[in-house]
C-alpha cells in the first residue's frame, strides 16, 4: 500500500476555529483556551481512502497548513497557499463579520490554486440556533462554485462534521472524477 502526501490549508479570519478543528482531527482533542497562531503551523494526519468499497485502499498523509488570520499576514498568505490542493475556509458563525469575509477568501485561494478543492466550514455551530443555521447554509451557498464541494455547520467542541470535512476534502483531492 502507498503513502501520497497532499497539502490542505485552513484559512480564515483570526478566532473562527481553524486550530480547534485541526486539533479535534488529528489529535481528538478541543480546548476553550484560545491560542493565536503565529504565521502557520503544520499538522500530519494519514487517513486510508478508497475509492470503492471493493477497490484497493490508498493511503494519503495530510498536511494541513493552519495559517494565521490576521490581516497583516494577508501579503505573505500566498506564498503559504502556493502548492495546496484544498482548503477549508472556516467563518465563525457569532461573528458576521467572519462570514462576509469567506468569498474574499475564496478568490485569494483560487487565485494561487484555481485546480484546488474547497470546503466551506461554519464552524461553531454549537453556539448557534439551527433554525439560524438552515437559513446562513442556504443564504450562503457557493454552489455555483464549481471548486467548492460543500458547505457545513462544524463544531470543533462537539466534533459535529469534523472528520467529515476533512475526510470530504481528502477523497475528491486523491479521486478527483
Amino acid at each position: 500500500m502507498s503513502t501520497i502526501s497532499k497539502k490542505i490549508c485552513l484559512v480564515g479570519d483570526f478566532g473562527v476555529g481553524k486550530t480547534s478543528l485541526i486539533r479535534r482531527f488529528v489529535e481528538r482533542e478541543f480546548s476553550d483556551q484560545y491560542l493565536s497562531t503565529v504565521g502557520v503551523k503544520i499538522s500530519r494526519k494519514t487517513i486510508e481512502l478508497a475509492k470503492t468499497p471493493e477497490q484497493k485502499v490508498e493511503n494519503l498523509q495530510l498536511m494541513i497548513w493552519d495559517l494565521e488570520g490576521h490581516t497583516k499576514f494577508k501579503a505573505i498568505a500566498p506564498s503559504y497557499l502556493q502548492g495546496a490542493s484544498g482548503a477549508i475556509l472556516v467563518a465563525d458563525v457569532t461573528r458576521q463579520e467572519t462570514v462576509d469575509r469567506l468569498t474574499e477568501h475564496l478568490n485569494l485561494f483560487l487565485s494561487i490554486n484555481p485546480k484546488g478543492f474547497i470546503i466551506i466550514a461554519f464552524n461553531k455551530s454549537d453556539l448557534f440556533d439551527e433554525e439560524k443555521m438552515e437559513k446562513l447554509l442556504t443564504t450562503y451557498d457557493f454552489s455555483e462554485q464549481v471548486r467548492v464541494l460543500s458547505t457545513y455547520a462544524t463544531s470543533a467542541k462537539t466534533g459535529k462534521d469534523v472528520d467529515l470535512i476533512f475526510e470530504k476534502l481528502a477523497h475528491k483531492i486523491v479521486f478527483p472524477e
